[in-house]
């Protein structure tokens, strides 16, 4: 038997080497992109102030009286080889109804919010010009009107440059009687079986943000059906904040006639409730037979009679 001549790398090998390559560089590409679309600078609460002396702080809080001047800092890092020139100004600020921080344009006349924004203000630095790899911190005063009314303000302190924006929010409290008040409207039940959810509005009704607590009871012609234990809702409710919402109802019956009650609770009292009424009858299971319907109804009715 002859011996054979050694086993040569066959053309897959070259080809998978070269596509791997290429993937390669393309991903390179790809990253190098998205650093691109970046704004390249941040801003973030300045640490060291009265309020909190060390550690980062996510947002700033303020507090004081109708008339008083409230101080703060906010700390803008240009990490990139080039100067950046970012323009500051204050925003009226709002929830989005995932929870997320937005912010109003700014008004033409003043370059600020019309609300509450408009009572930040930056003196002399409402232009900013960072060096390459330098951090700057920026001093800034909040000037409550002698008029503000008591509450929360909800506020936000904005960094611009070149159509790119940094919002840092801002939770102003203004001394005086706080009311914490909610109300819950519009409770609905939707799906059925396992895709059973519950929708419902919250309206924040005081001048203080809230965080709501759900709370879901089920009544049935048939038994109690199980509802939901309360749980934190996922929005902070500002003042005058109207929002809707979703809750999965897995529990809910698959036949009976249900009423079933929203009961929404936050700190400082805030407590309000809502009914819905939904019927749960299985037509799948009826449309299958010929007297699915008729029989239906004469077992809804023996039931009732009997739960009576």
């Amino acid at each position: 038997m002859s011996r054979g001549a050694p086993a040569r790398p066959g053309p897959a090998l070259p080809g998978l080497l070269l596509c791997g390559l290429v993937l390669f560089v393309l991903l390179l590409g790809s990253a190098g992109t998205a650093r691109a679309d970046g704004p390249g600078w941040t801003a973030e609460p300045a640490a060291g102030a009265a309020a909190r002396p060390s550690g980062p702080r996510p947002y700033f809080y303020l507090q004081g009286g109708p008339g008083s001047v409230l101080e703060d800092r906010i700390a803008l890092a240009n990490p990139t080889d080039r100067e950046r020139t970012l323009t500051l100004r204050g925003a009226d600020a709002y929830n989005t109804a995932d929870g997320a921080l937005a912010v109003r344009p700014a008004d033409r006349s003043t370059g600020a919010g019309a609300g509450a924004g408009a009572w930040v203000g930056f003196g002399g630095a409402g232009t900013v010009t960072i060096p390459p790899r330098t951090r700057a911190v920026v001093p800034f005063t909040v000037t409550v009107p002698p008029g503000a009314a008591p509450g929360d303000h909800p506020v936000a302190v904005v960094a611009a440059e070149a159509g790119h924006e940094a919002a840092v929010r801002v939770h102003l409290r203004v001394s005086g009687p706080q009311v914490a008040a909610l109300t819950v409207e519009d409770v609905r039940v939707r799906g059925r079986g396992g895709a059973t959810v519950v929708t419902y509005t919250l309206v924040n009704r005081g001048n203080v943000a809230l965080a709501p607590q759900l709370a879901l009871t089920a009544d049935g012609l048939l038994g109690e059906p199980p509802g939901r234990t309360r749980r934190p809702v996922p929005v902070e409710l500002l003042p005058g904040q109207r929002v809707e919402l979703t809750e999965p109802w897995p529990g809910a019956p698959v036949f009976d006639r249900v009423r079933l009650t929203a009961e929404v609770t936050a700190a400082g009292g805030a407590r309000a409730e809502a009914t819905a009424t939904a019927w749960f009858l299985p037509w799948g299971i009826a449309a299958r037979t010929g007297a699915g319907l008729l029989g239906l109804a004469g077992l809804f009715l023996a039931a009732r009679l009997l739960v009576r």
